[in-house]
């Protein structure tokens, strides 16, 4: 079974606003290999933003493999390794229960903005697909490519 590290971040600009704007991205990492995606998801929340990070992830993987998700969601950790009850947002946990399909997990929480390069990555590509209005290429590849140099030059994640 492979093993994949999938980081994943979500954000929303204005959250709980008139003008919310939101993105979420997924960062895997297979074998030293690097690829970020992202998704434009409107008004959503950011809590909202975190579980589609975490599913985009997922959707990803085209075969059953063991997998840890990092994320600085403690709503995402706590809700997927039963500890918090689901009260809200079925819909979206529907769909990241989905993508969760035949793989196995382990759900990790990361402080966030505590110098993790890659998940620095994933929020800064959030961020912005979330102020453009778009995925966009550019930011994605960016991710990818800083959490490959930093581990070619012998950093860590």
């Amino acid at each position: 079974m492979k093993e994949v590290l999938i980081y994943c971040d979500g954000s929303s600009l204005g959250n709980g606003r008139e003008e919310t704007r939101a993105a979420a991205v997924a960062l895997l990492g297979f074998r030293g290999v690097w690829r970020a995606f992202g998704e434009y998801l409107g008004g959503a929340t950011n809590q909202q933003a975190e579980v589609a990070a975490a599913a985009l992830g997922l959707e990803q993987l085209r075969e059953p493999c063991r997998v840890t998700v990092l994320t600085d969601s403690r709503y995402v950790v706590e809700t997927m390794s039963g500890r918090f009850r689901r009260k809200s947002n079925h819909e979206w946990w529907a769909r990241l229960d989905k993508a969760v399909g035949q793989h196995k997990i382990k759900w990790q929480w990361l402080k966030g903005h505590a110098g993790h390069v890659a998940q620095e990555a994933v929020d800064k590509a959030a961020r912005k697909i979330a102020a453009l209005g778009h995925a966009d290429e550019g930011a994605l590849s960016k991710a990818a490519a800083v959490v490959a140099e930093t581990l070619k030059a012998g950093g860590s994640e």
